[in-house]
């Protein structure tokens, strides 16, 4: 039975080991209670209907849904459940799309102690917010690569042409893909290198796997 003040919550995580861990993790905390767990991301969804709880704790990585799907899910169903994000890896990509079309409440790695943990849940149940140093370095980085791609100004031919130069094809054959002359694809190609700075290929293929192009 849950005692006032204490925090309810439900975990998904596609691996039972996972799960087992928290609740040992946890399981001394008087103000925390676990309330459901699941492995599977559909399930959890109707069993929230049942039992509502303060905090979702949700894996990102899962295969029937993944973790933002869900995010976006319970977030439109039950708003006033808070989520907290848990994942193997801080891609910054991820964790600001989650935090845009979800409005989730926090973002850790899994190598966090029981003691972050603890102060994260607590945080998030009063209202805050709260994400993992690792988390919000991958952040800064995110949003670093973001502008330095929008200073690039590049067009959306020139992106679909450095997709194509990713795939090895050269002038001739890009000029097939796209229906344009072999001229005005060395002419995009000289632009591409000059916004991004870059003097071959290669050195391009690297910057457009940096900044999320490809």
């Amino acid at each position: 039975m849950l005692k006032k003040d204490q925090i309810s919550i439900a975990i998904v995580d596609d691996h039972q080991i996972v799960i087992d861990g928290l609740l040992s993790m946890l399981k001394h905390n008087e103000q925390i209670k676990f309330i459901i767990t699941s492995t599977n991301p559909i399930e959890i969804i109707s069993m929230l209907e049942e039992t509502p709880v303060d905090i979702l704790l949700t894996d990102v990585m899962m295969p029937v849904l993944r973790g933002d799907e869900l995010a976006r899910i319970v977030k439109q169903k039950f708003p006033d459940i808070k989520i907290l994000a848990l994942s193997m890896s801080g891609e910054g990509q991820l964790v600001n799309q989650m935090i845009e079309e979800a409005n989730i409440s926090g973002y850790m790695l899994k190598n966090i102690s029981k003691e972050e943990l603890s102060k994260a849940l607590e945080k998030i149940a009063e209202g805050g917010i709260y994400f993992s140093t690792d988390v919000i370095e991958e952040l800064q980085r995110d949003n670093q690569r973001r502008k330095l791609k929008q200073d690039a100004h590049l067009s959306e031919r020139e992106i679909e042409i450095i997709r194509l130069i990713e795939k090895e094809y050269n002038n001739k054959k890009i000029a097939e893909e796209l229906f344009i002359s072999e001229r005005t694809v060395e002419t995009h190609r000289k632009n591409i290198l000059r916004k991004t700075r870059t003097s071959s290929v290669i050195g391009l293929v690297k910057y457009a796997y940096e900044y999320k192009l490809i």
